[in-house]
């Protein structure tokens, strides 16, 4: 059985979806208990693959038995596993959240919230960028419809700029890898990265190209500047535990640049060598910088928490574009950290435009309402930790990647980030004034405060003091990451010996 573990993330979320999608009309709890079964099984099977994998070994798994690079393998190191733990987690607190009304305001929303785990996991196991593709595809056409659950004016407008965007995205994906296939016979990453390494001049032309496409695609999903305008308005629009696991879809586009320009176009790609380095670390100071602008703009609570979102994507492109072990670690802390609070300040946001009534999450004067000081705390740790202020894990990730930058030599970093986290204080410290303590004259409103709700938005806020208080193991466990990261050739011999298993260090 352990064996087979590394295809659990793809096929327990696909079988759950099955036997979700097969009555459409409304939600029961037979449905919801399948669903949140499901999402428990699927963080105890991603705890396990992240255990297995802590130790430095490569499990490589060839469905149907065909090796590499023919057949399709699923590989799992330290850094997949990881991914797929994260993206666990955060999609139980989401569903938690739903569970409490908003899974029944439109139909399927079980059933397609577990085949957009099936391509999350799906896109951080596969070793194959064709099947990188099918998985991109597969988490996109269920991200589409749950965009939409619940109808609604807003949903549809932001639900159309984003589908327009993906599909064009999608499109340059499959011209990317005809490029990238037709000049080295394989998409296959471990067996790219050999062939690279000793790719003839008269190829490096096509091979540079289809790495650019490559990397116009991956910024796309990162939200990277210029291509991060459809961000804002999609998240804010969807549903609250919708826009929290969307949390996880900007990490995709940061998970395939680490993996594509580090094992196939890294540093022993000969003339391609380190292509994306200086598009990373340019592209996201311009992020950094004008989403620090987005922050202070904003006048919504759900739009300012999505530019928040874009200030800690130009923080992680920053992380990559200095192309060192150290700022790799730094930045895979801190992706930890801001999916997970940021997940948890969207459902937040829900339960505050609850007890505001027609305000909502409009950073205005409005209605008292009840459980204020409960709110209010929670919406103090949450800020606290966006904006990067001690103790919490926020400031930890930024120290850790100034520091890095000091030793490699980057300093435009250091402004740039501290003149956002700057924005990011005075923005947060607005937008909690005004809802906790700018209030109309009149009896306190609101609604109860559901059980479901309370769990899954405490629990994804509570790791922000809990990673300060792990940051020990958990930075190890990232530097390690960030080390095997780097280690290319002991991929390669994982995938491409035919081993399920590689000691860490083989060369």
């Amino acid at each position: 059985m352990i064996q087979h573990l590394p295809i659990v993330p793809i096929l327990l979320p696909l079988v759950a979806a099955i036997v979700l999608l097969r009555k459409r009309e409304g939600v029961d709890p037979v449905r919801r208990t399948i669903s949140i079964t499901t999402t428990t099984l699927l963080v105890m099977a991603s705890l396990a693959l992240t255990l297995q994998a802590a130790d430095g070994h490569i499990f490589v798994y060839h469905l149907g038995n065909w090796p590499a690079p023919w057949g399709i393998v699923l590989v799992v190191d330290r850094l997949s596993a990881l991914m797929v733990l994260l993206t666990s987690l955060l999609a139980l607190c989401c569903l938690m959240h739903a569970c409490s009304g908003q899974d029944g305001e439109g139909s399927n929303f079980h059933g397609l919230f577990q085949l957009q785990l099936m391509g999350l996991n799906g896109a951080f196991l596969t070793g194959d960028l064709f099947n990188l593709f099918v998985f991109f595809e597969v988490l996109l056409l269920a991200s589409y419809a749950l965009l939409m659950h619940g109808g609604g004016k807003p949903r549809v407008q932001a639900g159309l700029h984003y589908v327009v965007l993906n599909l064009a995205g999608s499109s340059l994906f499959l011209i990317a890898l005809g490029v990238l296939y037709g000049s080295l016979g394989t998409l296959n990453m471990a067996d790219m990265a050999q062939r690279v390494s000793s790719l003839p001049a008269e190829r490096t032309g096509l091979v540079y190209a289809g790495a650019l496409l490559l990397l116009v695609v991956f910024a796309l999903k990162a939200a990277m500047l210029p291509l991060y305008f459809w961000l804002p308005r999609a998240y804010s629009s969807a549903s609250a535990p919708v826009g929290a696991l969307f949390a996880i879809m900007t990490k995709v586009g940061i998970y395939a640049q680490l993996r594509v320009f580090t094992l196939i176009f890294g540093d022993q790609a000969g003339q391609l060598s380190g292509l994306a380095q200086p598009w990373l670390w340019w592209g996201g100071l311009a992020t950094l910088a004008v989403a620090a602008v987005g922050v202070l703009s904003a006048r919504d609570l759900r739009i300012q928490i999505t530019y928040f979102m874009l200030i800690s994507v130009g923080i992680l492109l920053c992380g990559q574009g200095m192309a060192a072990v150290d700022s790799r670690g730094a930045l895979l802390y801190y992706l930890v950290h801001t999916t997970l609070v940021s997940g948890g300040l969207l459902l937040l946001a829900d339960m505050i435009a609850d007890q505001r009534g027609k305000v909502g999450t409009r950073i205005a004067r409005g209605r008292a309402f009840h459980h204020t000081t409960l709110l209010g705390a929670l919406y103090f740790v949450g800020a606290i930790a966006m904006a990067g202020l001690p103790p919490l894990s926020g400031a930890v990730g930024k120290a850790w990647l100034m520091s890095t930058a000091a030793f490699n030599e980057a300093l435009w970093l250091w402004p740039v980030l501290l003149l956002s986290s700057l924005a990011g204080v005075i923005a947060a410290s607005r937008a909690g004034s005004t809802l906790f303590w700018r209030r109309s004259d009149g009896e306190p409103g609101g609604t109860h405060l559901a059980r479901g709700k309370l769990i899954g938005t405490a629990s994804l806020l509570a790791t922000a003091p809990l990673m300060v208080i792990l940051a020990g193991p958990i930075s190890d466990y990232t530097q390690a990451t960030a080390a095997q990261l780097g280690a290319t050739q002991q991929y390669r011999n994982a995938v491409l010996s035919g081993n399920t298993r590689a000691q860490e260090g083989v060369e």
